[in-house]
């Protein structure tokens, strides 16, 4: 007979005579693992899901919760109940209604018991009843929890990459940028994305030697294809070449580099090219990365924890190019944010190393990953530092979001929650419960009470990295508007010293010698040399 129809005629039954032919109960599991096994996915893993056995309501009720759910200290280890409750299944009639029945047991090797949410800070609630997890899944691009964060980022993103595209056309009667020279992302030009929101210097704080420039700056407009200086394209005040319709002052030339009564300040630029894109090749390869990787590590951790490291990584990552990267060059692009969403697969990787399949080949992906990354980063026109700074913040706040590594866990006696509980944070079904704040509340020195010294440095490293993390972003800031602060050879983190690439996105501004209006040489022309730094090629991250 098959289970399902065991199951049906089983609680449709009250007979329990010893004559009875249907098959007999499966044998009650022994002591299984409790490591937790990462849902994110690689391509060396296998993809098929498992459900859990179902467990009836009645066991839980005969065998109750030795403590509250608002008790949140540490009792130690116990493997008198079950570790975790099986899901219900409301399709099926449970087994275990007769009272002859042997309930199911299963001791983990963390042995936490039953409680084990109610003595681990990192989540206290836990779904009960018919759930996700209690449905089959099925394969598929909408399958299981739907992620929310990375598909309206893509919608949003591909939208917006759109109208740079039509803005493009109208300033330029293309959509990509064929004059003076090509874009070999095949994408809009510089000046479409500056004043789209690019993260681009000038517009944002005052610049070393154009500030202060003795002469009358005139700056290339949005709509300007071509190198020629006495083109009207090439005659635009500052304000017309940011656009954005507000933050730059109308500029006064000289103006002394500490004077900042005129400092242009559109700080939106920080976030703004999270959203932008350099071409189809840019945008092609940054959200093919974000609907494998990251949809899978938002089906693990959830919006809020996935959305908080996305745009905190991006933000960091453009914080710390603008302090460091060529002031002449636009940066676009999400990669900083999705090199925090690596950062996060690798903390995962490491985590659940033992839980893992292949991770010995997990790891070389996302090596080589992260080094044909760093390379390509080096070329000219590419802003390594965003790169950088995404992934030392993804680094950071994956230390202090994800769950602790299963080794860590294992030692000091605790369960691992589900990331859930952040979404849904009362319990529900047989235990029933409070909220895990309300719970802290009212005991909050019950809370620490009993916890081990490994769990105490572990609590201690993370708050001490997000406090390091929270401070370097202050300074940088800081370094960005007030200090100017310079560093002499972090350059190389983004470029290589040949072909003079590490000066292509300096602005090399210079008084000629000879009077340019005149017809003397104009090679060293002040309006010359700018427009060779600004048509170098936009920068993307």
């Amino acid at each position: 007979m098959a289970a399902n129809d065991y199951y049906s005629s089983f609680g449709a039954s009250n007979s329990h005579s010893d004559n009875r032919t249907d098959a007999p109960l499966p044998p009650a599991p022994g002591a299984q693992s409790t490591h937790s096994i990462s849902p994110v996915t690689s391509p060396f893993d296998d993809t098929n899901q498992y459900d859990y056995l179902s467990t009836s309501h009645q066991n839980l009720a005969q065998h109750p919760a030795p403590m509250g759910y608002d008790d949140t200290a540490y009792h130690g280890s116990t493997n008198q109940y079950p570790q975790k409750p099986y899901f219900s299944n409301p399709h099926h009639s449970d087994p275990f209604t007769d009272h002859n029945a042997i309930p199911l047991h299963s001791q983990g090797k963390m042995g936490s018991g039953s409680t084990g949410y109610q003595m681990d800070p990192e989540g206290s609630s836990y779904q009960t009843g018919p759930t996700r997890y209690s449905r089959s899944r099925k394969k598929g691009w909408f399958s299981g929890r739907i992620t929310w964060v990375v598909y309206i980022l893509t919608v949003v993103q591909i939208g917006v990459f759109i109208g740079e595209l039509a803005k493009n056309a109208a300033l330029t009667s293309s959509p990509i940028q064929t004059k003076p020279r090509f874009n070999i992302m095949i994408g809009p030009g510089p000046g479409t994305l500056i004043v789209m929101g690019a993260r681009y210097a000038p517009c944002m704080h005052n610049i070393r030697n154009v500030t202060d420039f003795p002469e009358v700056f005139r700056w290339p407009c949005p709509n300007s294809t071509t190198d020629d200086l006495n083109s009207p394209s090439r005659q635009c005040t500052l304000q017309q070449h940011c656009g954005m319709g507000s933050g730059v002052p109308e500029q006064i030339h000289p103006t002394p580099f500490r004077d900042r009564s005129r400092e242009p300040n559109q700080w939106w630029r920080f976030i703004t090219p999270i959203f932008l894109h350099a071409g189809i090749i840019h945008i092609g390869f940054n959200m093919l990365l974000q609907l494998t990787l990251g949809r899978d590590m938002e089906k693990e951790i959830g919006a809020i924890r996935f959305a908080l490291v996305y745009f905190s990584a991006g933000i960091f990552g453009n914080v710390l190019g603008g302090n460091y990267a060529g002031p002449a060059l636009p940066s676009t692009g999400a990669s900083g944010a999705l090199f925090g969403v690596l950062a996060l697969v690798l903390l995962d990787l490491l985590y659940n190393w033992n839980s893992r399949p292949s991770p010995v080949k997990d790891l070389l992906f996302l090596l080589l990953d992260f080094a044909i990354a760093f390379v390509l980063g080096l070329l000219p026109g590419l802003d390594n530092f965003a790169h950088i700074g995404g992934f030392l913040m993804g680094l950071v706040l994956g230390i202090c979001l994800l769950h602790s590594p299963a080794a860590l866990r294992e030692r000091i006696g605790v369960d691992e929650p589900p990331y859930s509980t952040v979404e849904n944070p009362t319990m529900s079904g047989a235990l029933g419960g409070k909220p895990a704040l309300n719970a802290f509340v009212k005991k909050p020195v019950g809370f620490f009470k009993g916890r081990k010294p490994l769990w105490w440095a572990w609590w201690l490293v993370r708050a001490g990295s997000l406090v390091a993390v929270f401070i370097g972003f202050i300074l940088l800031l800081k370094n960005f508007y007030e200090w100017r602060n310079e560093c002499s050879w972090c350059m190389y983190l983004s470029c290589l010293p040949v072909y003079d690439w590490c000066k292509m996105g300096d602005f090399d501004i210079r008084i000629a010698e000879n009077n340019p209006t005149q017809g003397q040489d104009q090679s060293q022309n002040p309006a010359a040399l700018m427009a060779r730094a600004l048509l170098a090629g936009g920068g993307v991250l």
